[in-house]
C-alpha cells in the first residue's frame, strides 16, 4: 500500500509539482500548449514519438492494443504528470495511445528541447528523474496487484488510487470520467466482474453514486484485508 499511503513522500512530491508548473510556466522551456476535448485522441500506438507531454489541467488515458485487437487501460494521468517520454530514450514510435478523458490542456515539449533541459536545468533534472523513479514503483506495484490480488483487490486498490487517498493536497474523492468498461481495461479483468464488486462495494457502503462516484476511506479495508 506503499502507492496509497505516505504523506511524508506526498508533501514533498507537493513542492516537486509546485515548482516544476512554475518553471514550466515561466517560459523556462520552449514548449506550447494545446487544449483537447473530452474523448480526444492525443496520440496514437504507433505514431512517431517525438514530444514529451505535461498535462496542466483535465486527465489522459493510456492504452496499449495487442496483435490480438485486445485492449488494455496502462494509466490515468493526473495533472502535474508527464507521458510521451519514452521518446528521450530508444522509442521511435509511441507504444501506447493516449486519449483525454476529459477536457485536457496539455503542454508539449519536443525531445530536443526536453534533452537540452535536463542537460543544463539541474533543479528541473533532478525532479523529472524524482517523478520517474516514482513511475516506476508505481508500475512495480501494479504488477504485483495483477499478479498476486483478486479481481476485487485489484478493483479496490484502483479506486483508492484513481481517488488520490493518502495525499494531503485535496484529495480527489469524486470519480466523474472513469467508466466500469475503463477499470476492467485498468485491472484486467471482464465490465460483468467490475459491475459485480461495485454493486459490493455500494451494498457495503464503500462506494455510492452521487454526482459521481464516491469512494469512502472505509474501501481501503478490501485492500488490507489477507
Amino acid at each position: 500500500m506503499e502507492a496509497i499511503a505516505g504523506s511524508n513522500r506526498t508533501k514533498s512530491s507537493k513542492r516537486h509539482v509546485f515548482n516544476l508548473r512554475m518553471f514550466l510556466d515561466s517560459g523556462g522551456v520552449a514548449r506550447k500548449i494545446v487544449g483537447f476535448p473530452g474523448k480526444a485522441t492525443i496520440f496514437a500506438q504507433g505514431d512517431p514519438a517525438l514530444t514529451v507531454m505535461y498535462i496542466q489541467q483535465g486527465g489522459v488515458k493510456l492504452t496499449v492494443i495487442s496483435a490480438t485487437g485486445q485492449e488494455a487501460v496502462v494509466a490515468i494521468l493526473k495533472p502535474g504528470e508527464f507521458f510521451g517520454e519514452g521518446c528521450l530514450a530508444v522509442q521511435p514510435v509511441r507504444i501506447e495511445s493516449a486519449s483525454a478523458i476529459a477536457p485536457t490542456t496539455v503542454l508539449i515539449i519536443e525531445k530536443n528541447e526536453m534533452s537540452r533541459v535536463l542537460r543544463v536545468e539541474h533543479k528541473f533534472s533532478d525532479l523529472f528523474i524524482s517523478y520517474m523513479l516514482a513511475r516506476n514503483i508505481r508500475i512495480e506495484a501494479d504488477l504485483v496487484d495483477q499478479l498476486f490480488n483478486s479481481v476485487e483487490k485489484r478493483l479496490a486498490r484502483a479506486l483508492l488510487l484513481l481517488a488520490q487517498y493518502g495525499k494531503d493536497d485535496q484529495p480527489q474523492r469524486v470519480l466523474h470520467q472513469v467508466s466500469q468498461e475503463t477499470l476492467a481495461k485498468m485491472i484486467g479483468t471482464t465490465r460483468s466482474r467490475v459491475n459485480f464488486f461495485m454493486n459490493k462495494f455500494k451494498d457495503l457502503g464503500f462506494v455510492k453514486y452521487a454526482g459521481g462516484l464516491q469512494i469512502d476511506k472505509s474501501l481501503l479495508g478490501v485492500v488490507l484485508h489477507e
